[in-house]
């Protein structure tokens, strides 16, 4: 090229070439430089957004709280409903502390939960088969049985909230199977028998196949009958009672599928024989 005007025009559309091309270059880091800080911005967001539903939950989480005396016994009593709670289908009822504190809507999770459910259950279709029949032993009516579930100790329970409502559930899963045993008596004397267990002096006994408390004429000798009836039909052996200091006896059976170990095997398995005498 030995024209100097081609010469100028290549050099000029080279120049406008590259200030083409740097002005595209700057515009697209522009463009990625706002990316960069929209992403960041974004990110910075999530993060708070996450932080804050995690400062909500902490808010809201109620830690586990152990109820009850170290040396006492506590006791779940189910009241027949259930409810789903993690993917579960618990039992609900009330929990008796040893002090005598009744706490309702509670919930029992983990271990035995389908069998309480099974045994209630069941133990309501024997109340619904002989209530109102007659103990041929005393001629008085057959009464409604309750079982309830007895944790020595103290009991691990988290408040939650479960469709609105506020449920107080029982950790089993924390709870030493040898610290948990079934037991059913009267209706009306689940509470007493609680009592009876957490009084000091009170000791358990077996009742003879002879014994004259199957002969007495009240709800002592009836009750003690009719859990030897009710233990013809499932794993509900009964015919033993807890004998208090002041010589009151209550009248219970046991379930053996929730046996419990050596913390209550003095009321599970009793080898005191009772003499009304004694």
């Amino acid at each position: 090229m030995h024209n100097p005007s081609a010469r100028y025009c290549l050099t000029v559309a080279v120049l406008v070439r590259a200030a083409t091309l740097k002005g595209s270059f700057g515009l697209f880091g522009g463009v990625m430089v706002a990316l960069k800080y929209a992403v960041i911005g974004v990110v910075a967001i999530v993060v708070v957004v996450i932080a804050l539903v995690l400062l909500l939950q902490t808010q809201h989480r109620v830690p586990v709280q152990y109820l009850g005396s170290p040396s006492g016994y506590e006791a779940f009593v189910p009241n027949g409903q259930t409810i789903n709670y993690n993917g579960n289908t618990d039992p609900t009822g009330t929990l008796i502390l040893s002090n005598g504190t009744t706490i309702q809507n509670v919930v029992w999770d983990g271990q035995y939960a389908s069998t309480i459910i099974q045994n209630h259950n069941q133990i309501v279709q024997l109340n619904n088969q002989f209530v109102g029949q007659t103990d041929p032993i005393n001629g008085q009516p057959y009464v409604p049985l309750q079982d309830l579930y007895v944790i020595k100790g103290q009991v691990p329970v988290e408040q939650v909230t479960i469709n609105g409502q506020t449920y107080y559930v029982i950790d089993a899963n924390n709870i030493n199977p040898a610290d948990i045993a079934g037991f059913y008596t009267y209706q009306g004397w689940v509470s007493n028998f609680v009592e009876a267990m957490n009084t000091p002096g009170t000791y358990a006994a077996v009742l003879p196949g002879n014994s004259p408390v199957f002969q007495w004429e009240n709800l002592t000798g009836t009750i003690a009958y009719q859990t030897k009836v009710y233990g013809h039909y499932g794993s509900f052996p009964g015919g033993y009672v807890l004998v208090l200091p002041n010589k009151t006896i209550i009248s219970y059976g046991v379930t053996d599928d929730v046996p419990g170990g050596t913390p209550l095997l003095d009321f599970t398995a009793p080898q005191q024989i009772y003499n009304p005498s004694s």
